[in-house]
């Protein structure tokens, strides 16, 4: 796996904090439209499917069941993506991020037309495509993007941001990227909220839009500037 992404990092930061903006905007559609579930943030479904044990709480089972499934379903694909194009690793996440564009825009589609629905066993269906199209977003920033940017789960981000500051360990770098990931997730589970008093399909359509802009900036950003170590090999 490269240590390095393969963009300028300041491209890369805004592509990724992108991303993290669209995955509050799905979480944002799934947990307030959706059963209560989150497609994006794996740690909530796992303590609602534990709630769910307690019956009288009548907390839903099969919605977080689904979710999870199709997130670990994407997820395997973005490592099999890894394995046949990590040896070109801007063109593994162009393409990583264009397919799960793609998949944000069908649901989009779907929602727009009323082929689906956020009610019944349509529920179901748009839990499996946001929770497949996450799943390929976590694995591929996991497997190449800064632990700072993961775009999705933010526990670690905000353990490191208290934990590594001045006032704690004292070895925090770049406390703005964690501080950028935190609002900016915020600020897309916000607008999202707002949104989805007028539109379903809309806030999912502008969640693939943003995914779309991460994959072409991706695509078109400059080089990486070369290392003392590059310069020197």
């Amino acid at each position: 796996m490269p240590e390095r992404l393969p963009v300028a990092p300041r491209w890369a930061v805004g592509a990724l904090l992108t991303m993290t903006f669209a995955t509050g905007l799905v979480d944002a559609v799934s947990y307030l439209r959706l059963d209560h579930v989150f497609v994006a943030n794996m740690t909530g479904n796992v303590a609602f499917l534990g709630f769910s044990l307690a019956e009288s709480y009548r907390l839903p089972v099969l919605a977080p069941i689904v979710a999870t499934a199709a997130f670990v379903l994407g997820a395997f694909l973005g490592g099999r993506l890894s394995t046949f194009l990590g040896g070109r690793p801007r063109f593994w996440l162009v393409c990583a991020f264009a397919c799960q564009a793609a998949g944000l825009t069908l649901t989009a589609l779907l929602l727009a037309t009323g082929v689906l629905r956020p009610e019944g066993r349509s529920t179901l269906v748009i839990l499996a495509l946001l929770g497949g199209c996450s799943g390929l977003q976590n694995a591929t920033v996991r497997l190449l993007a800064p632990r700072d940017l993961t775009t999705t789960v933010l526990t670690q981000t905000l353990t490191g941001l208290s934990a590594e500051s001045v006032l704690g360990a004292g070895i925090g770098r770049k406390p703005h990227r964690k501080i950028g990931s935190l609002l900016t997730l915020f600020a897309g589970a916000a607008v999202g909220a707002l949104l989805l008093q007028t539109t379903l399909g809309g806030v999912v359509g502008l969640a693939a839009v943003l995914v779309a802009g991460g994959a072409c900036a991706f695509a078109l950003a400059p080089e990486p500037s070369p290392t003392p170590d590059d310069s020197a090999a």
